[in-house]
């Protein structure tokens, strides 16, 4: 089966943040990213608002007819954003003020009060929620136990080269598969070290942003992600 690829562009607002103004545009950019293959488009509209702005994802959501997966954090302000602009999936993710980008997955089993009921109100919204979460089998089977369809496994150990990373994430992909969720994987993926997640088969999307938009600077975005989707099928068969 063939595997999903998602574009984060948020790094694209990073770089028009620096100078203000209005370019680079992301809705432009998610545009352009479509056009060269992305299945969709992932943005995370974060509380400080460091990078993507409420209006980009106003924007994106009358502009883009592929689908949008919201990045947020859990938070009553987020939650609130999420049900009105309605985007095709929402992706709960930890956030720290502090934080560069995100360090490491969500804690579903010690905040499933909390996650309960936003779950609830996403899925009423019809929104495919997924949870952002480390490839460990406690928190797999916690976010099975609250509903959530989706789950996104944290690369980024793995992608630091952390040893037995990928074994763990071959396992958490497996269990997640035996308790019926749908499979996602992200977090500092590049062409040397995409393959082997791309080789699973119980992963069903991944969602890559800096290194492509860093890429896109030597090779252009176009090329980027046709090289990117070109290593996942050859990955796939």
């Amino acid at each position: 089966m063939s595997m999903r690829l998602g574009v984060n562009i948020d790094h694209v607002a990073t770089l028009r943040n620096a100078r203000g103004g209005t370019h680079p545009d992301p809705v432009e950019v998610a545009l352009a990213a479509i056009g060269a293959g992305a299945d969709g488009i992932t943005l995370h509209l974060r509380e400080d608002r460091r990078h993507i702005r409420d209006e980009d994802l106003a924007r994106m959501s009358a502009a883009i007819s592929k689908p949008i997966n919201l990045e947020m954090a859990a938070t009553d302000e987020m939650l609130a954003i999420a049900c009105g602009v309605q985007p095709h999936a929402a992706c709960i993710v930890p956030e720290r003020r502090t934080e560069v980008t995100t360090e490491g997955g969500l804690d579903v089993a010690g905040q499933q009060a909390r996650l309960g009921p936003m779950i609830a109100r996403l899925s009423a919204a019809g929104i495919r929620v997924s949870l952002f979460i480390d490839p460990d089998p406690v928190q797999i089977r916690a976010a099975a136990a609250l509903g959530a369809p989706v789950i996104e496994l944290h690369t980024g150990a793995y992608a630091h080269g952390r040893v037995g990373e990928l074994e763990r994430l071959q396992t958490g992909a497996h269990l997640a598969a035996e308790l019926g969720l749908e499979c996602h994987a992200g977090h500092g993926l590049t062409f040397q070290n995409v393959t082997p997640i791309a080789a699973m088969s119980q992963v069903k999307e991944l969602n890559i942003g800096h290194f492509l938009i860093g890429e896109a600077i030597l090779i252009g975005l176009p090329a980027a992600i046709r090289q990117m989707r070109s290593l996942m099928e050859k990955a796939r068969s």
